[in-house]
């Protein structure tokens, strides 16, 4: 870890990062050693904060409880997938982030574009599911997809949004969620996206509807 922050810093011609992230937990090294190693980060001046991604539930409670006895810098951002589509973390994590303290920044909050006005007709060649090394595949989209996605759309335009800002919305309607990591690959869909943030109150009505689509 430590290492390949230096050889990062390098690259980029910094003298530290805002957030040096642990981002998968690795059952052949030590927590102990993990941690302490980000704790080495933040104490030479390397990195202002600590964070961890995709570490489960448990996972998490054991880092606050390693950092506690230690006297360890606690990480202060968990960082896990988190959409309307990929919504595992509920259970367990966001209860554990919010006990001990972390905030949580949602990646693919747009599922890979899914979550998007893209696959709403059909699937674009220039699309990530049209791409061999895609995580998305084509066999993804299937027909009961694109319906959810289409039922999700009318909702979104009930409430004057695009589905990508009802989906960020969506995502930041959770006060354990703390922000969401958005990509784009024009300037005009930062534009489109950031606006989620005007309105992400929901009415149970329509988290009602939302559930009802995503539960079919």
């Amino acid at each position: 870890l430590l290492a390949s922050l230096d050889q990062s810093l390098e690259r980029l011609q910094l003298d530290y990062v805002d957030v040096f992230y642990s981002h998968r937990f690795d059952p052949a090294t030590p927590l102990e050693e993990t941690l302490g190693a980000l704790d080495s980060a933040v104490r030479q001046g390397k990195a202002l904060y600590a964070g961890i991604s995709n570490y489960s539930g448990e996972q998490t409670r054991r880092v606050e409880a390693i950092c506690r006895a230690n006297g360890f810098t606690m990480p202060i951002l968990h960082q896990p997938s988190y959409s309307m589509l990929n919504r595992g973390v509920e259970a367990n994590l966001l209860p554990a982030t919010a006990d001990t303290g972390m905030g949580v920044i949602a990646f693919c909050p747009l599922s890979q574009g899914l979550l998007t006005d893209k696959y709403l007709n059909h699937i674009p060649d220039d699309s990530r599911a049209k791409q061999e090394k895609s995580f998305l595949k084509e066999s993804a989209v299937t027909p009961e997809l694109v319906a959810k996605l289409k039922a999700l759309n009318e909702i979104a335009s009930e409430r004057g949004q695009s589905l990508a800002q009802m989906a960020l919305s969506w995502v930041l309607r959770d006060s354990r969620v703390t922000s969401a990591l958005i990509g784009a690959s024009r300037p005009s869909q930062i534009v489109e996206n950031v606006k989620a943030a005007e309105k992400t109150t929901f009415s149970p009505d329509e988290l009602q509807a939302i559930e009802t689509v995503l539960g079919k």
